[in-house]
């Protein structure tokens, strides 16, 4: 089973997650330090700490505080400045609707491939020249295996029981929500799940050569796929339990980054 390295040979955090909505905030960060990010792009705003011993990144995609919506975001800028600041794996956390109707509230799905139905947005770091890049497969499986491993760790302490190893997400404009119509195109399409953020921040992270893995929390049925009106109170009950979950699996993937390179540098 792959694990994740989070720390580079000098100390420094390899690891970014990128939150979202429900996942504004990263609970257990201690030394805590924000700065702005600089970058050809625009700046970005950055967290610096640890988690479980390690040290990682954190960067809010809607802002600090937010204030972005989807279509809105500088998805060059935060990508660039992970980059600049030498991180080599991003864990991106999203909040969706379900697609496909099997799929239950506050379960966490980990995507294996994308379906973009965006448009306008900025979609690469070369718009002045030709570059293109692989992107049969835009989640990183290395990553994916890790959280993986994760996840057994903690389906085997009964800790975690609503996890899908893998979707299709679908990435619509927003910041609307969709129609009926539009959910049952996208089921035709194969999609299992609809948010508005995987693209292009997945793309972005390809073109500069880091891994990208997603988690992704259901908080409601799409639209047409059930008779029930809209229920903002109860989804965002729903966030929190799926939220919970994803700090579960991120809790747990830093402490097997943590006990490898205990391994790996052997007692002080």
């Amino acid at each position: 089973m792959s694990t994740v390295t989070a720390v580079s040979p000098d100390g420094a955090a390899q690891l970014a997650i990128i939150g979202g909505t429900g996942f504004g905030e990263l609970a257990g960060l201690v030394d805590m330090q924000a700065e702005i990010v600089v970058t050809p792009w625009g700046d970005a705003y950055i967290e610096r700490g640890t988690l479980a011993g390690v040290p990682l990144l954190f960067l809010p995609r809607h802002g600090h505080p937010p204030r972005y919506p989807p279509h809105m975001i500088n998805y060059r800028a935060n990508i660039a400045a992970l980059a600049q600041l030498g991180i080599e794996r991003i864990l991106a956390i999203t909040a969706v609707g379900s697609v496909d109707p099997r799929l239950p509230p506050a379960a966490v799905v980990m995507p294996d491939q994308l379906i973009d139905y965006t448009w306008g947005r900025a979609q690469t770091f070369h718009d002045a020249e030709i570059q293109h890049i692989d992107f049969t497969y835009p989640y990183t499986e290395s990553l994916r295996q890790a959280l993986l491993g994760a996840v057994a760790g903690l389906r085997a302490r009964g800790e975690l029981l609503s996890f899908y190893p893998r979707g299709v997400y679908g990435c619509t404009q927003g910041p609307r929500l969709e129609t009926a119509a539009e959910i049952a195109r996208m089921a035709r399409d194969g999609c299992s799940i609809v948010g508005m953020t995987a693209m292009p921040e997945a793309g972005l992270a390809r073109e500069k050569g880091l891994a990208y893995a997603g988690l992704s929390v259901v908080v409601n049925a799409g639209a047409g796929i059930n008779d029930q009106a809209v229920d903002l109170a109860a989804i965002s009950a729903v966030m929190a339990r799926g939220m919970a979950s994803v700090r579960q699996i991120l809790m747990a993937l830093m402490l097997a980054s943590a006990a490898q390179e205990g391994s790996v540098t052997g007692p002080a």
